[in-house]
């Protein structure tokens, strides 16, 4: 069965902002599945001897959550990333992320496409830069990178608190923002 979406919350916090809007996300798409940075974590490149570089396909971490993210997206319809913003860029889990799959699609240029053509959706929780969320984003997608930038002030609400979704308005534009998705 085709999972109609994914969703990946990347930030670590258990109770912050990200990982409510991924549930929210989660609980209002029938037939999708939420892969949250709260609940695992993923290795790093650079810590090995670069071994998937010697001979495709031998990361030493392959076992971890990196390879499930990367199969469910390309075996569904569409992707939601939702990350935090910290320092003005990204947090480290979507770097992580981004770096790892050298590995899983290093030789596989037929995989790689098909990851591209998969429509992607992020919900970035920003105050500020823009700029360098979509330059990052769009590593993700052949397609510009369509983004929804929730500013916690904007709601009246502040970041590190994780209460964005106590805000109805907050939560009204996400469920637009999905609900785009699909029509």
């Amino acid at each position: 069965m085709r999972l109609k979406a994914v969703i990946v919350s990347f930030s670590s916090r258990k109770d912050g902002n990200c990982a409510k809007i991924g549930k929210l996300i989660n609980e209002n798409i029938q037939d999708s599945i939420l892969f949250s940075f709260s609940d695992f974590s993923i290795q790093t490149c650079g810590e090995c001897n670069y071994d998937c570089f010697k001979k495709r396909g031998k990361c030493p971490y392959v076992g971890d959550m990196e390879c499930d993210m990367l199969d469910s997206i390309v075996q569904s319809e569409i992707a939601y990333f939702v990350l935090p913003n910290y320092c003005d860029y990204p947090c480290a889990n979507y770097f992580a992320f981004n770096e790892r799959s050298q590995c899983y699609f290093q030789g596989k240029p037929d995989l790689l496409n098909a990851y591209l053509r998969i429509p992607k959706r992020s919900i970035v929780v920003s105050n500020t830069n823009e700029e360098n969320f979509i330059k990052a984003l769009s590593y993700q997608t052949n397609q510009d990178p369509v983004v929804l930038f929730l500013s916690a002030k904007q709601y009246g609400k502040s970041s590190i608190q994780g209460d964005l979704l106590t805000n109805e308005k907050a939560v009204s534009d996400i469920m637009e923002f999905i609900g785009k998705s699909f029509q």
